[in-house]
């Protein structure tokens, strides 16, 4: 009878397992359905077993302020495998700046202004023969909900002030949706 029990008990939890996973083709279908296609992509390269989403956005309106030519971003994480078994804790935002001259050398943190969070700085890294600057963060989920949601969509970058774009919003908000196993 205990053996019987612990069976029952562990198919229950494989099925709970298993409903809790999201294929790469259900992934690319939702893509699709959220009319996200043109922006966000979803690659799986089977010699490393590894899938990547992401999705890339057009530019800031904004970026003349700062005396840059164009700034945009991309968004996105990898997982194992082609199904998606668990929301990753933290996603990658990228911005590529391309600068009349470099900006952000040295100061490069990025500040949420709707609730003043200071995500810290990012990765900086400088391609100065392709006049390109980068800027890399690991992102919690919790705050990109806040940068999908907020209707004070302004962050500091550096010593600049950029804002979200509606479509830069909905991309964000497209990538946690399609990132979580139960949607």
């Amino acid at each position: 009878m205990k053996k019987l029990l612990v069976i029952a008990i562990l198919a229950a939890a494989c099925v709970v397992g298993q409903a809790q996973s999201k294929s790469n083709a259900v992934i690319t279908r939702q893509i699709k359905d959220r009319g996200s296609s043109k922006g966000i992509k979803l690659t799986y390269d089977p010699d490393s077993n590894v899938s990547k989403m992401m999705g890339v956005t057009e530019n800031f309106s904004d970026t003349g302020r700062s005396g840059d030519q164009a700034m945009n971003f991309a968004i996105g994480f990898m997982y194992a495998g082609n199904e998606l078994s668990a929301a990753p804790a933290n996603v990658l935002l990228t911005f590529w700046v391309l600068p009349k001259r470099p900006r952000f050398a040295e100061r490069h943190n990025l500040v949420l202004r709707a609730n003043g969070r200071d995500l810290g700085p990012g990765r900086y890294a400088a391609k100065p023969r392709e006049d390109m600057e980068y800027l890399n963060f690991e992102i919690q989920r919790e705050d990109l909900a806040t940068m999908a949601t907020e209707t004070n969509t302004s962050f500091d970058l550096g010593v600049f002030q950029f804002s979200f774009s509606r479509d830069q919003q909905k991309m964000i908000a497209d990538v946690l949706a399609l990132s979580d196993p139960a949607r």
